[in-house]
């Protein structure tokens, strides 16, 4: 009998060593060479494939995607109660494949997490980890090791490949470029995270010494003798007790890629065990590449091409007059920026009506697709005839290209041909707010849908507060707030916005933006400030709840001015009366009374007394309270103040029909300098 169970546990034994998911018989360690049995709680859009590989994130657009280890591991005590080392050691092999070679999304992390769940986590540069009000809180308790394709100027990323040591925050406290030491060429070999290749990471915490280290190799190869990383830290004031372990990802836009954990290993209480690396599951094939002609077919090429000369080029001469493009050699530094007029022509189909989107008061918006990587697009076309300050314009252009938030619209870039500018945006699926605040062929908004759209207080805020530089938007308004797939809305059009830096003053030389959502005080100086912004989200905040214009022509003299109309039912102890009738009485009844005095502070006629988007942010977000909004008419903005009267002549008599247009052109931007 003892003979037959010795060989049963052998044979048990033997089993457990042979199978690709193999645990130690401690509770705090454990390796798999692929996850197909794996302990695993998937968040986003995390799967595991049949054969085993995790994948984090695919190829879809500002996605998020996470997997940790389904128990809490003790980083507290031991099994007898004394107090236990808080040293660890971990290894991975992960893969980031882009979607175009070189050119992938943002990147993944490991993390040490109380919680598994990251769903309020934001995608692009937040990997999946923070959002913009959490990023940096102590209360997060989180260590995290980023693997960061993208340059982010808000984190003070040192560049677009490197590895980070990240603690509550993504500004990492200490990051270095993704390299290796070759102990045969005895120097350090650069790597490229989004090469699509497969790369093993350790990461080991020595309590002692409070040190992290972390090193970086190709997978095939022994863990290098010299470290990536060496960063001091006291891990006791950081993580708690009971702390999960995974790693979390992130895509963002307009290009994403494939984030792949191939195997992991990980150990509380010792070495983490090494890798066969053979065993590791595959990654999906690649694209193939053509194969080159070989020397027959090459041949016969250039016989043809002799041939069909002189056609060529005589019909090549011709389309270069189609696509000509006006360059100069001061554009050159802005290549990556620059689109060709042939790719946004073929990409909007010749620029055919039956591509238009909308026609405003700075040109007509054309949507297109570029071929070469099924890149949806919006293309601005506008009409210039100076060239002075087109220097400047572009440079703003390329500035305002560089602002990454997921409340705004990307800027891609520009191009110049002849008398015209374009303006290359992202395209939003769902067209601009006003549409369907205002359009009887669309369906209006349900309430939770235009409380969602607040979130482009956060992209202002961004604007004002958190970029290098001020960007004051000039032209906040319903037309130009533009909703995603998902109906999430941006804040788009930044043909008006303007760069100064923080703690300067703008200079501004003219009144510019639209009317119904310009403050009083920039009516008589002229001057933009953040102030003036604030005004015009508030009367757009009014608008979006009110589902009217912040100017109505028609009507009753005292329903024109939305402030004054909105503040009467107020002042009356009536203001949920002024909420759009579309909505029936569906919403939620506190929400939509703190956007109404939220909207009327936002217009407040004395600049100092309007909040700043900050104080915006942490109201609807509930974390201040509103301030009063005060009875006296005087202090808002009326008909009388606002010098409505003087723009109201001056508008078109369709006015009351579209929306309003902007009360300035490309063409006097660039003739006035910005």
């Amino acid at each position: 009998m003892a003979t037959v169970l010795r060989s049963l546990c052998c044979l048990i034994i033997l089993h457990v060593s042979n199978s690709p998911l193999a645990f130690s018989q401690e509770e705090n360690q454990f390796v798999y060479h692929g996850f197909s049995q794996a302990n695993l709680h998937l968040g986003g859009i995390a799967e595991i494939h049949r054969n085993g590989l995790l994948q984090l994130t695919n190829l879809s657009k500002e996605r998020t995607g996470s997997a940790f280890y389904r128990f809490p591991l003790n980083f507290n005590t031991t099994s007898s109660g004394a107090i236990s080392s808080l040293s660890f050691s971990t290894t991975f092999v992960f893969a980031m494949v882009p979607q175009e070679p070189n050119m992938g999304g943002h990147g993944m992390a490991f993390a040490i997490s109380p919680s598994m769940d990251f769903a309020h986590a934001t995608s692009n540069q937040y990997l999946g980890l923070f959002n913009l009000p959490n990023n940096g809180l102590a209360a997060n308790h989180i260590l995290a090791i980023e693997l960061d394709s993208v340059k982010n100027p808000e984190f003070e990323d040192i560049d677009g490949n490197h590895v980070g040591v990240d603690v509550n925050s993504l500004k990492s406290i200490q990051s270095a470029p993704a390299t290796y030491l070759s102990d045969k060429e005895g120097r350090n070999i650069s790597l490229e995270l989004v090469s699509g290749n497969p790369m093993q990471l350790w990461i080991d915490y020595d309590e002692a010494e409070k040190l992290v280290n972390v090193t970086l190799a190709p997978a095939r190869m022994s863990k290098p003798n010299r470290t990536l990383l060496s960063t001091p830290i006291n891990l006791s004031q950081i993580i708690l007790g009971h702390m999960y372990v995974g790693f979390t990802s992130a895509t963002g836009y307009p290009l994403a890629s494939d984030h792949y954990i191939l195997g992991w290993s990980f150990n509380r209480s010792g070495q983490a065990q090494s890798f066969d690396v053979s065993s590791l599951p595959r990654l999906p094939p690649r694209r193939k590449r053509k194969e080159k002609p070989g020397l027959m077919t090459i041949t016969s090429l250039i016989l043809a091409a002799v041939v069909l000369v002189t056609i060529i080029g005589a019909a090549y001469i011709i389309r270069r007059k189609k696509y000509e493009e006006i360059r100069e050699d001061w554009e050159m530094e802005y290549g990556p920026h620059r689109f060709s007029y042939k790719n946004l022509y073929k990409a909007t189909k010749g620029f055919k009506d039956e591509q238009l989107l909308g026609a405003g008061g700075f040109g007509k918006v054309y949507r297109g697709v570029i071929s070469s990587s099924n890149l949806q697009i919006a293309v601005k076309k506008v009409s210039h005839d100076s060239k002075q300050g087109m220097k400047e314009f572009v440079a703003e252009i390329i500035s305002l290209g560089r602002l990454r938030h997921r409340n705004l619209v990307q800027l891609l870039g520009y191009c110049r041909r002849r008398g015209e500018l374009f303006l290359v945006y992202d395209y939003m699926p769902n067209g601009s707010l006003d549409k369907f605040l205002y359009s009887n062929g669309r369906p209006s908004l349900n309430w939770l849908t235009r409380f969602r759209i607040r979130g482009v207080a956060s992209g202002l805020l961004y604007l004002h507060e958190e970029w290098e530089q001020v960007v004051l938007h000039r032209d906040i308004k319903a037309s130009n707030v533009l909703l995603d797939a998902e109906y999430n809305g941006r804040l788009g059009d930044f043909g008006l916005a303007r760069l100064c830096d923080h703690g300067t003053d703008p200079h501004t030389t003219h009144v510019v933006g639209t009317v119904g959502y310009l403050a009083p005080e920039l009516t008589r100086t002229g001057k933009a400030t953040t102030c003036t912004d604030v005004f015009a989200f508030g009367a757009f905040m009014l608008e979006m709840a009110c589902g009217r214009r912040p100017i109505e022509l028609q009507g009753q003299p005292e329903n024109v001015i939305l402030v004054d109309w909105v503040f009467e039912y107020w002042r009356k102890g009536a203001i949920l009366d002024a909420s759009d009738p579309r909505l029936e009485g569906n919403y939620v009844v506190e929400e939509m009374i703190l956007v109404l005095k939220l909207g009327l502070l936002c217009s407040h006629a004395n600049p100092a007394a309007r909040p700043s988007m900050r104080q915006v942010m942490q109201v609807l977000d509930g974390d201040a309270n509103l301030p009063d909004v005060p009875y006296d008419t005087a202090s808002l903005c009326t008909f009388s103040n606002y010098n409505a009267s003087d723009f109201l002549l001056s508008l078109p008599s369709s006015f009351g029909q579209r929306s309003a247009p902007s009360m300035s052109s490309t063409d006097s931007i660039l003739k006035e300098g910005r």
